[in-house]
């Protein structure tokens, strides 16, 4: 029963300082990382009259969650090495697995703080982190940066099924597009095609307006052409799904994401890559916390010359590494080269080998 207690005890005391050190660490860097944007932005703010509570709400509070997410898996690391290095160099590890206290047995507390910032990155991820960059952003455009057009070129979209649509190039400020076309098709037959020069969105009445029109409507072998200047219809598809950027993307959450992906898919979109990955990496980061933990109690709880140093070296050094990894295997996903889940999980799995060998090597 005293052992028990004592384990009870050393559980919560691991934790404590586990996810103690984690927050502090997250919370410097967050201060530094306003002081650094402040800094930056500062003349922005003044020229534009940006009101302070703006500054603060609408800015600063919603780039604490962004900044805290970013840097979780480096802090995780290096929040586990730290803490233990000192346990280490204490004797404390070697006092606690003397007293019968086995390797997997220590490494509970160490998981259990894991499965917390795990739970916190996902959380923030996918639910707080999202909307909180739309008002980011938001700010952004009205008092840093300008809103710059943004215009789509050879867009192919699935709007329906067996109803395809072609645009040359969509201006999304203005709302219009040049040469467009729209085709139908039964049992893979084309049976309608539409041409024109442009195709403008009615944001009073909602409809698209199309001008200068040529429609050919094909019957077996007879075809029967009808020419216009101009017709209102509705279509499946809006100009704001036109606009979406790659900030769009940030400010979705997990089931808009999932929706989107899913509309893409089935309007025949074939550029989707950047959504994938980050539909993968928003799961696939999380989970890096518990390869992480493993890592860090792995390589820091043997006492080694250099202590502490040395070991915070080795942290940094391999956090570093796995980040570094990461954006390498998702530029090769959205290039098309290797696809976006094994872009995403690819560094996990040979880091995960890696503290294999290190869990094995650090309980002998």
């Amino acid at each position: 029963m005293r052992d028990f207690r004592l384990l009870k005890k050393l559980d919560i005391y691991i934790i404590r300082k586990f996810l103690g050190t984690f927050f502090y660490a997250i919370g410097l860097i967050i201060s530094i990382s306003i002081v650094f944007d402040l800094s930056e932005n500062i003349d922005e703010f003044i020229e534009n009259e940006a009101p302070f509570r703006a500054i603060v709400f609408d800015y600063y509070l919603n780039f604490i969650p962004y900044f805290a997410n970013l840097f979780s898996g480096l802090f995780t690391f290096i929040a586990v090495i730290f803490f233990t290095s000192k346990m280490a160099f204490n004797s404390e590890i070697i006092a606690l697995l003397s007293s019968g206290v086995s390797y997997n047995r220590f490494l509970r507390p160490f998981m259990i703080s894991a499965f917390v910032i795990a739970a916190f990155s996902y959380s923030l991820g996918n639910y707080i982190i999202p909307p909180a960059n739309r008002k980011m952003i938001d700010f952004k455009y009205d008092y840093i940066k300008k809103k710059s057009a943004n215009r789509d070129r050879d867009i192919h979209r699935q709007i329906e099924p067996n109803v395809y649509i072609y645009m040359e190039r969509f201006d999304s400020n203005n709302d219009y597009g040049r040469k467009f076309s729209i085709e139908r098709f039964e049992d893979r037959k084309l049976v309608s095609k539409l041409n024109s020069d442009f195709i403008r969105w009615d944001r009073e009445k909602k409809t698209w307006t199309i001008t200068n029109y040529v429609i050919r409507d094909i019957d077996g072998y007879k075809e029967t052409i009808t020419k216009g200047s101009r017709i209102d219809t509705t279509l499946a598809i809006y100009p704001e799904e036109f606009k979406t950027k790659k900030e769009d993307i940030e400010c979705m959450n997990f089931f808009d994401l999932l929706n989107y992906i899913d509309q893409q898919k089935l309007r025949g979109v074939d550029a989707i890559e950047q959504y994938e990955v980050e539909r993968h990496r928003r799961a696939a980061v999380p989970f890096s916390s518990f390869i992480l933990t493993i890592m860090g109690v792995s390589l820091a709880s043997r006492k080694i010359r250099g202590g502490l140093g040395l070991h915070l070296g080795f942290g940094i050094l391999g956090a570093f590494t796995y980040i570094m990894f990461l954006q390498v295997t998702k530029t090769f996903a959205i290039s098309g080269t290797i696809s976006p889940m094994l872009s995403m999980w690819l560094p996990n799995i040979i880091y995960a080998v890696i503290a294999f060998f290190l869990y094995r090597w650090a309980s002998r």
